[in-house]
This record gives C-alpha cells, sequence and structure tokens, in this order.
C-alpha cells in the first residue's frame, strides 16, 4: 500500500530526508510546469527552489493526500519575478507549443489551426492575460489541476478560478478567432466526386 503525500511530509517533520520521496514523486510534474512557462533553461532553478521552500514550509502543509497544488502554487508563485522573461517566452512560442495548449477544446471538430501561424498569436494572447487568469488558465493545461486544485495551489475561491478561466478562455479564443480556419466539410456530391475521381 503505497503511502499518500501528506503522510511522507508529516514522517518528513520528524525525519527530513523523508522529503526526498517526495521530490522523487513530484519533480517531473513541477519541472514539466515550469519549464513550459519559462523554458528549460529557467526550470531546473525553479524547481529546485519550489522545492526549497516547500520543505522549509512543510509544517504549514495542509493539503491532504495530493501535494500537487501546494508544489506548483509555490512554483506559479517563485515565477513571478521572471514575468517579462515569461512575457517575452509566449511572444516567441513555437509552433510545438500549440499543442501542449487546450483552451477550452480549442481543437474542435469544426475547426483546423494552422500551428505555425497560430503560434504567435496564441503565444501573445497568452502573454496579453493578467497574471492571475494566465496562471489559473495554465495550472489547468500545463499544471493539469482541476478547480479545486487550482483554488488550493492559487488560495483563492473555486468560484475565482472559474471566472478566471472562462475569462482566460474567452479572450484567448477571442484573439485568436480571426486566425483559425473553418474546417470544410465536403458535401455529398463532392464526396462523390472524390470517390470517382
Amino acid at each position: 500500500m503505497s503511502t499518500h503525500d501528506g503522510d511522507i511530509i508529516i514522517r518528513s517533520l520528524a525525519h527530513g530526508a523523508a522529503f526526498a520521496d517526495l521530490y522523487d514523486r513530484h519533480q517531473r510534474v513541477v519541472h514539466r510546469y515550469v519549464s513550459r512557462r519559462l523554458g528549460a533553461g529557467f526550470a531546473e532553478d525553479v524547481t529546485s527552489e519550489t522545492f526549497l521552500v516547500a520543505f522549509a514550509r512543510r509544517a504549514s502543509f495542509s493539503g491532504g493526500l495530493d501535494a500537487r497544488p501546494w508544489l506548483l502554487g509555490i512554483a506559479t508563485v517563485l515565477m513571478q519575478k521572471h514575468a517579462r522573461l515569461e512575457a517575452r517566452a509566449w511572444r516567441g512560442m513555437l509552433a510545438a507549443d500549440i499543442a501542449r495548449v487546450h483552451v477550452d477544446d480549442i481543437e474542435t471538430a469544426d475547426e483546423r489551426m494552422d500551428a505555425e501561424g497560430l503560434a504567435p498569436h496564441l503565444g501573445t494572447a497568452l502573454a496579453d492575460l493578467s497574471r492571475g487568469d494566465r496562471d489559473v488558465l495554465l495550472l489547468h493545461t500545463f499544471g493539469e489541476l482541476d478547480y479545486a486544485g487550482i483554488a488550493e495551489a492559487l488560495g483563492i475561491p473555486l468560484g475565482t478560478v472559474r471566472s478566471r478561466l472562462s475569462r482566460a478562455r474567452r479572450k484567448v479564443r477571442t484573439a485568436i478567432a480571426p486566425h483559425v480556419t473553418p474546417r470544410v466539410t465536403p458535401t455529398p456530391n463532392q464526396e462523390s466526386e472524390h470517390h470517382r475521381g
């Protein structure tokens, strides 16, 4: 039977070395989240700092079974000092990063995205969001947290998470809408012509 994160943290209060189990369990998640926001060059430092802060504050942990929201919340706060770097990173966003950002089912069946052309517009839209809206959206997308996890990570009410996420999605969809090409659905006549050809 595996222990949950809360057990590890409680054990680490008496035996600090036990905290290494938490690091082993969540280091990749935190690193991936930071890397997607700031780039790989800063991910190692921010990830290390996240776990140092978490270790120092472990007595105040009250998150129960899962420490991910707590750790990603710490990482999010630490990244605030890199706000300019993050904004530049979003504006220079690579097309490959498009696949990582799911803005309210942006890849719906009736839309086709040209990742190469859409990347700079999506990057700019993300950079232009308020910090609070962007944090909620990216904790949901890159941190893979649910609404309750985001509320815990940022120390905000669940209703605030919902409104910020809704607003962020709406703003990003509006910003990229002119750059999303509607998918052309062939008519029955076009399909029969295609099969004959």
